[in-house]
């Protein structure tokens, strides 16, 4: 270590400034890992809500959650493919498989 200014005064000043500044920038380098820390536990906190959803509250209407909004998904597919796969003559694939018969009858297939 060096000896000093051979000041008493101004040796201790330097002291306590560097002492000072550590403490300042422990300081600053704490706030700032806080709000890191409150930043990505805000961002659990909103996947959690889309996840479980939220139930309403005054002003706003209730969100569902993901298996909730899945499930919905799901059932609108079901619906989707009773359509697409021939049944008592009611579904879609139904419908397209007789105006398929009607034009072949009018305009046979030539190749």
């Amino acid at each position: 270590m060096s000896q000093g200014t051979g000041v008493p005064v101004v040796d201790v000043a330097v002291v306590w400034s560097v002492a000072g500044a550590a403490i300042a920038g422990a300081i600053v380098l704490a706030w700032r890992a806080a709000r890191g820390v409150r930043r990505i536990i805000e961002r659990i906190d909103d996947f959690a809500d889309d996840w479980a959803g939220t139930a309403p509250r005054p002003g706003v209407p209730e969100r569902q959650g993901v298996m909730a909004r899945l499930d919905g998904i799901e059932g609108r597919i079901t619906a989707v493919e009773h359509e697409l796969r021939p049944n008592s003559g009611h579904s879609l694939r139904d419908a397209v498989d007789r105006v398929d018969a009607r034009t072949r009858t009018l305009a046979p297939d030539t190749s």
